[in-house]
């Protein structure tokens, strides 16, 4: 492989493992009980808080999965592209279900 490419592997590998720690982070956060004595709009802030956490982490799982994917394309084809699947032709893509 080039330069290039073992860079963005490398630099793809250490992006992974920051979001591995970030979602662990986010994790932690939302396991934490909300405080007893908040009510009123004080609680509805912090559940509200999260539930965004809640929904970042999920959204950084699937970017955690598109990023696992990419290193698995460069190491098996030597690119971080995707490799696309044909498989379906336009009548299954339209079709009504």
């Amino acid at each position: 492989m080039s330069d290039s490419i073992n860079f963005t592997l490398t630099a793809a590998q250490n992006l992974l493992k920051a979001t591995e720690t970030a979602i662990e982070n986010m994790t932690e956060e939302i396991s934490k009980p909300v405080d007893p004595e908040l009510n009123g709009s004080g609680r509805k802030a912090e559940l509200a808080s999260i539930k965004q956490t809640a929904v970042d982490a999920k959204e950084l799982l699937m970017i955690r999965q598109e990023i696992e994917q990419m290193i698995k394309n460069a190491q098996e084809h030597g690119s971080l592209e995707e490799v696309q699947d044909f498989g379906g032709g336009f009548a299954e893509r339209h079709s009504k279900k």
